[in-house]
């Protein structure tokens, strides 16, 4: 039956398990746009170690947020929705079904469910944080968090820092717990119909190996040697952004600093991105509306895009 609402397609996953491949098929059959949902991918000069799509791939359709910003910057969810929502509306204006793509699993949450409440970063109280935290350590800043959001600082690991200190400044900022302005959020609905095709795993065997392979891959494609050395001698950056803290690039820097050997680099590598997938895959089985698409099997692009022509197809029917 047709809908007056457009429709936008979410293709989800762990990395390694296809969404490209699927998104690119979709948009050799029917007029597509993708959105990335990607956190790493909106970083000029960051190609390699995150996988980002080749040139070549690049020109086949029409892509957006990928190097949108510096590696010195910070790209937030919030900045992610209101951008999604207005290309997403954008596409669909030219005729053109949107694609998002990617396995940054909180930006799709904050699409599907709304922006909390919060206020934006105070780069003044950050730093002040930042030296309390090279002071005193982590699990300081963990206990300090417990005493003025217990709730926040129970559901957080001591070494979270990236958490902790948000946490930590929305409490100061707002003189009150994260988890209070948390639940008086409330949900914001789509101006689209969002079809969640999730590509998982049916053997998580088989998602390791592409893992280790797509890591070696891009060492041998001068991850290591020519783009994180290279983001590593402009001077302005370091571990503690969010950009430096994507998968690979904080063990290749803590390879060129001298702290690990070559070997642990890549098993070290190899392990983070195992437990990343670990998680985002947690959290697409937390959504039972998803259609789960086993990304195993030699047919998983084609089971993506029948999925997708259905919902097209019954859209276009009286």
């Amino acid at each position: 039956m047709s809908s007056a609402r457009p429709l936008a397609v979410a293709i989800m996953g762990p990395t390694a398990s296809g969404k490209t491949a699927a998104a690119l098929d979709i948009a050799r059959r029917i007029p597509s746009e993708i959105i990335s949902v990607d956190s790493a991918l909106v970083y000029r000069g960051m190609d390699v170690g995150t996988a980002k799509p080749s040139p070549a791939e690049l020109a086949e359709a029409p892509h957006h947020l990928i190097d949108i910003i510096d590696p010195a910057d910070a790209y937030s969810a919030m900045q992610f929705r209101q951008d999604a929502l207005r290309l997403a509306m954008e596409i669909t204006a030219r005729g053109r079904l949107p694609l998002l793509v990617g396995g940054t699993m909180l930006y799709f949450k904050v699409l599907r469910d709304g922006l909390d409440e919060l206020p934006q970063a105070d780069p003044a109280l950050r730093a002040q944080l930042d030296d309390e935290a090279a002071r005193v350590g982590m699990p300081a800043m963990h206990a300090r968090l417990a005493t003025l959001d217990p709730v926040t600082a129970a559901r957080l690991k001591p070494n979270d820092s990236q958490r902790i200190q948000r946490a930590l400044e929305i409490t100061l900022l707002t003189g009150r717990p994260m988890s209070s302005l948390l639940s008086q959020k409330a949900s914001e609905p789509l101006p689209f119909d969002l079809l969640p095709l999730a590509l998982e795993p049916s053997e998580r065997a088989v998602l390791h190996e592409r893992i280790a392979l797509r890591f070696d891959l891009m060492l041998a494609g001068g991850a290591l040697e020519r783009e994180v050395a290279g983001l590593r001698a402009r001077g302005d950056l370091n571990l503690g952004l969010p950009s430096m803290r994507c998968v690979g690039y904080r063990q290749m820097w803590e390879y060129l600093d001298g702290e690990i050997d070559f070997a642990a680099m890549r098993d070290k590598g190899i392990v983070a991105t195992r437990q990343l997938a670990k998680r985002q895959l947690t959290w697409l089985r937390s959504m039972p509306e998803r259609i789960a698409i086993d990304c195993n099997r030699a047919d998983a692009t084609e089971r993506v895009w029948n999925e997708v022509n259905q919902a097209v197809g019954a859209r276009a029917r009286p």
